[in-house]
Formats: structure tokens, C-alpha cells, sequence
């Protein structure tokens, strides 16, 4: 079964109406014992504080709409195809120009399709430089995908599906994008099927294992250092989700607090901020994506990925198309390039910004949207 079909979302008043009696009736933990005043990330040592999440909760409760986000992803273009016996959603929004480069661009966890749907009019019809024809699939298990009912839907079928789903848009050859798990997916797609890819951009660019740290500059070493600290000291959610996703999904689909409080801790932990992912990310943007999982109550859905690939990428994959490589100071995984070029064979473009963490399209967009355009730029003429 090929078809495409057109696909509206569309909340009832009912559900929006319940999700508000679910945060008037929340009840809260009392207060975390590391309090600091703000601005100070450590306020955030436990998690999200409770003020902070009080004044969100009332914010989702009474001042966000839900509507404008969701009339956005219908004017884009939605759509829906069955692989692999799932139903697989996706926005798709054609260039005006001619000379326009299909691109496939994927999300990871905790975000969704809502990090790309405030670029993709920049990147279809820029004023200058290259355009793309934009296909932002959603995630098995995420959003208005599918839910998988069995276990399989790992990052490899996952990026073997999304070649299917470029060819029946009618792209034989794209270029891909991706951070997060939609990073490793990019790399196994580049690394799996490069008659199909053009050229990857990555804000994740993982060597292989085991490798030594001599002869790293100190900055990259510190990368290193970093990187580790994170997997060592700040990944409970993943190891969790990795074993028991069913636990932790019963909470996560059936709170709207526990559900907005286990994501925006990681928008806060993982952005370029010094106290709060406010100061990047507005409310609506985080509630945008906490919504879309509230509404299609995919908190249990989305978390079985880590379950899926953890630790799954091939040791011995390698990319032979070209790669632009962006790496954002605030992320939590970076790689240095000695490390990443072990994988990524030709890297025509290797970028390290000045400001920016794991959400960079929501943290620093513009800037995002050209470097996304200046790497791939590169990639093509390569």
C-alpha cells in the first residue's frame, strides 16, 4: 500500500477542555531543598523547581492556545502513509523553485516535528541561496504516527522506512538532517543507503567507541570530559526509558504535570542558558511539543525508542557521502572532529557556533536556518 494521505489534526474542545481540569487538579510535591534565588542553575539540581513549574502549569492552563500551533501544521501540509504496517505522519512542503534540493529533516526525543515548523518557510523559499523541498516525518511513537505494537522499530528500520517514504514522495535522492536520535538516524540512513542521500548536516557526529584522547587539543578534550559527565551524572531519563519506558509511560500519559515536568526538565538541562530554557525557548514554543504529546498521548510511545537503540549504532558504520558537522556548546553529547572524522569520512564542513545547545532550531533559529543552508550548500556542490 503506497498511497499518501492528506491528514488535518484537529484537538476537540472536549480534550482541551479536560487537559485544563487535569492541571486545575494537579497535585504538587512541596518544594525542592536545593533552593537558590534565581538566576542560578543550580536551583535545578533535584529537577524543575516548583515555582517554576507552578507558573507554567498556569500559563498552559489559562494563557496558551493550542489552536494557532495546530492551524500551522495544517497550512504546512500534513500527511499520512502506511510502512511496514505503520502509519507514518509527516509535513511536507514543496519549494516554489524549480532548483529546489528535497531534504529530509528528523527530530529526536524529548522534542518532535514542532522543532522544525517555525524554519521550514525559510528553508522552502529563502530569498537567496539554496531551497528544499521539506519533508519532516514524525517519529514512530511520536505525535500523529503510529504507535508500534511490537518491538523492531529501531533507528535502523527506522531510517530504512524513511527511504521508502522519500521515494513515494517522488525523491530518489535527498539530503538529511538531524540531532538527537533524528542524528543517529541521519547517520545510519548516510552510512545504510548513500545512493539515496545526497549529503547528511548533523548537530550529532559520534566516533566510534574506544578511542584515545591523546593528541586532542585541550578544548577537545573538555568536549570529552563533558560528554562523559552527561552519560555519567545526567542520564537517569535515558537508562529508564531504555528498561522500563512502560513504568515511567503510565505517567507520562496519564499527568499532564508529570508529562510537562519530565520534558521540560531536559529543555532546561540541555539549553544554553544560565537558569531557565525561558530565555531562549518561549512558553508557547515548549508548550507547543508538550501539548502534541499530551494530545496524542504518546508519552509511553516516544520513550520505547530508547528502549529500541540504545547504544544500538553500528561500531563499525561509516559515512561516505559529504557531512556538514555543527556542533552547538551546550549540547550534551560532543564529539571532537579526530573522533567523528573515524565515521564521517568526508566532512566538508565542520562548525563549532558560539552560542546554542541541543535545540537549536528553537534556540537559536535563525542562526540554525543559515547554517543548516551554508553546510548544505557545501554538501551539494561537493
Amino acid at each position: 500500500m503506497n498511497d499518501v494521505q492528506a491528514f488535518e489534526a484537529h484537538a476537540t474542545d472536549a480534550e482541551l477542555g479536560e487537559l485544563r481540569a487535569r492541571l486545575a487538579a494537579a497535585r504538587l510535591p512541596e518544594a525542592e531543598t536545593v533552593y537558590r534565588p534565581a538566576p542560578d542553575p543550580r536551583r535545578w539540581d533535584q529537577g524543575v523547581p516548583l515555582a517554576d513549574l507552578v507558573e507554567v502549569v498556569e500559563y498552559w492552563r489559562t494563557g496558551y492556545d493550542w489552536r494557532p500551533f495546530e492551524d500551522r501544521l495544517n497550512q504546512l501540509g500534513q500527511f499520512r502513509t502506511i510502512i511496514d504496517g505503520l502509519g507514518i505522519h509527516f509535513l511536507h512542503h514543496r519549494s516554489a523553485r524549480a532548483d529546489a534540493t528535497p531534504l529530509l529533516l528528523t527530530h529526536g526525543w524529548p522534542g518532535s516535528i514542532a522543532e522544525f515548523v517555525g524554519i521550514v518557510d525559510e528553508l522552502a523559499d529563502p530569498e537567496d541561496g539554496p531551497a528544499f523541498h521539506v519533508v519532516v516525518p514524525s517519529l514512530p511513537g511520536f505525535g500523529y504516527s503510529d504507535k508500534p505494537t511490537t518491538t523492531g522499530w529501531g533507528t535502523e528500520k527506522i531510517a530504512g522506512a524513511w527511504v521508502e517514504l522519500m521515494g513515494r514522495l517522488g525523491y530518489d535522492r535527498f539530503a538529511a538532517h538531524g540531532g538527537d536520535w533524528g542524528g543517529v538516524i541521519t547517520t545510519v540512513l548516510a552510512g545504510r543507503f548513500p545512493e539515496h542521500v545526497l549529503g547528511i548536516h548533523t548537530t550529532l557526529a559520534p566516533g566510534p567507541p574506544g578511542l584515545t584522547t591523546d593528541r586532542l587539543t585541550d578544548d577537545e578534550r573538555r568536549w570529552t570530559e563533558e560528554t562523559y559527565d552527561f552519560w555519567h551524572h545526567r542520564a537517569a531519563y535515558a537508562k529508564q526509558q531504555a528498561t522500563r519506558p512502560q513504568t515511567i509511560g503510565y505517567s507520562l500519559v496519564d499527568s499532564p504535570v508529570g508529562l510537562l515536568a519530565w520534558l521540560l526538565d531536559k529543555f532546561a538541562d540541555w539549553s544554553d542558558t544560565t537558569d531557565s530554557p525561558f530565555e531562549r525557548i518561549s512558553r508557547d514554543r515548549i508548550l507547543d511539543d508538550v501539548t502534541l504529546y499530551w494530545l496524542t498521548r504518546t508519552g509511553a510511545s516516544a520513550a520505547r525508542i530508547y528502549y529500541e537503540s540504545h547504544n544500538s549504532l553500528d561500531p563499525d558504520l561509516t559515512v561516505d557521502v559529504p557531512a556538514a558537522i555543527t556542533i552547538y556548546p551546550a549540547d550534551i553529547e560532543k564529539y571532537p572532529r579526530p573522533w567523528s572524522e573515524q565515521r564521517y569520512r568526508q566532512i566538508v564542513r565542520w562548525n563549532s557556533p558560539g552560542a546554542g545547545g541541543h535545540f537549536p532550531s528553537l534556540e537559536v533559529p535563525e542562526y540554525f536556518v543559515d547554517d543548516l543552508r551554508e553546510g548544505l550548500a557545501k554538501v551539494l556542490a561537493r
